[in-house]
């Protein structure tokens, strides 16, 4: 009797988080208990668990494929490494490039991961499987990660966006297919502030909020008319932007509020000022953010180029680390650094280097990692000669930190299943 309650007790959750899928998201759950033949497109998703080691993740973007052997993947004395060295971190045997000075006193907290491979070797399609896990593929748009913690685990504070992304990339794959309200807020400018988030000096509050009720029923109508998706995602959103007029945590936006030290420490640039803004918003709730530094594709001057993207990543990432872990927030927010793919050991005629997805590193920080690692090999940058990581895995990776359902199939508005990160598979030994 109580084995029959239980089965009871588990079909009924399922079903509620189907039907609120279906009504919250404008997508469908795979019916967890449909035949075998459902599930044969997603038998290879990862159905590990645990319990989330991470409650929140910021995501460094180095658009444009940074170089694995000028940063984080090199190999000393290596013909490859050109005219960069090799430096000592804080973790024993753990090595990065010399441009990285700050960076390196930080890495007794973090994970290299020198093993990545890509099937993508162009900037936009590599830069949509990295953010996705999927290939372009005709009219479907894939969730990004932002999206997919959002729509599984909802927002942490339920009066700022659930993801935001500081980008000045507009074919950003964002909410991918689901609804407007799980799409991620896009910043361009993090000094800037929230946009048109306050209420005209001359308007009170009352006129405000009268001129809302007037406005939602002069729009009663037609929304009852015309019941479709985008209607109502239309108005959630409307609703959402009011919210965040009004919380007190629109702070979380204001970088002014932060001491000048802060600014100089983490440098003028936007790419500095976003990780500020970054910190900040884990502060306030947000649990998934996104700072993107471009500028990486050096076909030309590689070793003049890589060292003065690399002062601005220092700087800034070298600020963001401490900062976390002196306010108790790095073993609870898994930071991220990754690229859409390499670039060629071998020097090319203009002393740059092209793409290379074959072989390529990411690196990650806190968010319940045993820190002081290298992960995976390759053979002087060339080829992945030891624990070879597919995009979909680091994806998975991130999902599992965070607790993410990784088997559950989610159906498409156009009725294709999808998982969080395809058929990767989490690497769960990286984890304490």
């Amino acid at each position: 009797m109580k084995s029959l309650l239980q089965k009871a007790d588990e079909i009924s959750r399922r079903d509620f988080v189907m039907r609120a899928a279906k009504t919250c998201l404008g997508v469908s759950v795979l019916d967890v208990l449909a035949g075998t033949r459902a599930h044969g497109a997603f038998e290879g998703a990862a159905k590990v668990r645990q319990v989330p080691t991470a409650k929140n993740v910021i995501y460094l973007y180095m658009s444009g494929g940074m170089s694995h052997l000028d940063t984080f993947g090199v190999v000393p004395g290596a013909e490859e490494m050109g005219a960069t060295k090799a430096i000592a971190t804080s973790a024993d045997g753990v090595q990065i490039s010399e441009y990285l000075p700050t960076v390196a006193r930080s890495m007794h907290h973090g994970v290299v991961l020198k093993s990545l491979t890509s099937t993508q070797g162009a900037h936009a399609q590599g830069n949509y499987f990295v953010h996705t896990s999927y290939t372009m593929r005709g009219a479907t748009r894939h969730p990004s990660m932002g999206a997919w913690m959002t729509a599984f685990q909802g927002r942490n504070n339920p009066a700022l966006p659930g993801s935001v992304i500081i980008t000045g990339d507009s074919k950003h794959p964002g909410g991918g297919f689901f609804d407007a309200s799980i799409a991620p807020l896009v910043l361009n400018n993090p000094a800037g502030g929230l946009a048109n988030s306050s209420r005209l000096a001359s308007l009170t509050e009352g006129d405000f909020d009268y001129r809302l009720g007037l406005s939602a029923r002069l729009d009663a109508g037609f929304q009852n008319a015309y019941s479709y998706k985008g209607v109502k995602a239309y108005s959630d959103v409307y609703r959402d932007a009011v919210r965040v007029m009004k919380s007190e945590d629109l702070t979380a936006f204001d970088l002014s509020k932060e001491p000048e030290a802060a600014h100089e420490a983490y440098g003028s640039d936007n790419f500095g000022q976003g990780c500020l803004l970054a910190r900040r918003l884990v502060e306030h709730g947000v649990r998934f953010v996104e700072v993107n530094l471009g500028g990486w594709d050096t076909h030309q001057d590689n070793f003049i180029r890589v060292p003065e993207k690399c002062a601005t990543l220092d700087q800034a990432l070298g600020a963001l680390l401490p900062d976390l872990d002196r306010r108790g927030l790095l073993n609870e927010t898994l930071v991220v650094l990754t690229t859409e793919f390499g670039r060629t050991p071998k020097v090319n005629q203009n002393d740059g280097r092209d793409h290379y997805p074959k072989a390529f590193c990411s690196a990650m920080w806190g968010g319940g990692l045993k820190g002081g690692q290298v992960y995976g090999k390759t053979d002087r940058g060339i080829e992945v000669v030891e624990d070879k990581i597919g995009v979909p895995d680091l994806n998975a990776t991130i999902g599992y930190a965070v607790g993410l359902p990784l088997d559950q199939v989610i159906y498409s508005p156009t009725k294709r299943p999808f998982t969080v990160a395809d058929h990767g598979q989490p690497l769960t030994q990286l984890f304490a």
